[in-house]
């Protein structure tokens, strides 16, 4: 008996990469090429479970016989392309998005960009102190997570989530105009009053810690949030029959939060608020 795939087969695309015969699915970015490839190319918007909004311009490539540089997270790989990914055009280009981004937003919680801040040599601190800023502080209205807008980068991720690529409550989106711009829920008012049903998978694709877990925040702010000494186990939920994955982050023998897979075909990293927030039961110590 012969199995039958779940997929067609795709035909391979054949391209130039940094002069190297690259060969990737058809369909495939240049991101995805340059992962297989194994070459660090640095990337905020981007969501594995998203489509790109080609938002922060990191990622940013050369593609030989194009006026303007590339997103390589949405260029799909075309047969015959010559792409190089670390000319002093596409470096110069991430060095000034790094300098605009660090200059007016709090990156502390992003991973990775302080190492691609020294790494491209980026001086944020060029733009003054003047560079516009929120300046709004962490909003704390509800037990679950927390928004904290000054590191937000307005990458988009949190409002597809919400709208109609995941969740589909459109709880959240863009308010104001050019420096006035933010994520703001209707009426810019607290969370609790708003069309939220805290599924969390706005914290899920968050790149920057802009939303956070409340627990996270609580840490962090206590100076105990350690992630080298947490532990991660992904099990099944036991709130109902669907079979999402859940992957528990412990710390101290505690769980501090709750992610899902991405890859896991049931939730593509999504969850329901039982299932990345009902686990406090589990740190009661009541074992009756």
């Amino acid at each position: 008996m012969t199995a039958v795939p779940l997929n067609p087969p795709r035909r391979l695309v054949e391209f130039t990469l940094d002069g190297e015969p690259a060969r990737v699915p058809e369909g495939s970015t240049i991101l995805d090429a340059c992962d297989a490839a194994g070459k660090d190319v640095p990337t905020l918007c981007y969501g594995d479970t998203l489509t790109p909004k080609n938002a922060c311009r990191v990622c940013v490539v050369e593609v030989e016989g194009a006026r303007t540089l590339a997103p390589a997270c949405s260029r799909k790989a075309e047969p015959g392309m010559n792409v190089r990914t670390d000319t002093e055009r596409a470096r110069h280009s991430r060095k000034i998005v790094l300098e605009l981004l660090a200059s007016a937003t709090d990156l502390s919680t992003t991973p990775r960009v302080a190492e691609w801040i020294k790494e491209y040599e980026a001086k944020p601190d060029r733009f003054g102190e003047d560079a516009a800023t929120l300046n709004d502080g962490p909003k704390v209205d509800n037990d679950l997570y927390v928004r904290d807008l000054d590191k937000c980068i307005l990458c988009y991720k949190c409002v597809d989530a919400c709208g109609e690529q995941w969740q589909n409550t459109f709880a959240i989106s863009v308010a104001g105009r050019g420096f006035d711009a933010r994520i703001s829920v209707e009426h810019d008012g607290p969370l609790t009053e708003s069309a939220c049903v805290y599924c969390g998978n706005c914290i899920e694709v968050c790149p920057t810690g802009a939303l956070s877990f409340k627990s996270e925040f609580d840490m962090r702010k206590a100076g105990t949030w350690d992630e080298e000494r947490q532990t991660e186990t992904t099990t099944v939920c036991a709130y109902c029959g669907v079979g999402c994955n859940l992957t528990l982050h412990v710390q101290d023998n505690e769980i501090v939060k709750v992610t899902s897979p991405h890859d896991n075909p049931v939730t593509h990293g999504n969850l329901c608020i039982k299932g990345r927030f009902g686990y406090q039961h589990v740190n009661s110590g009541n074992t009756r």
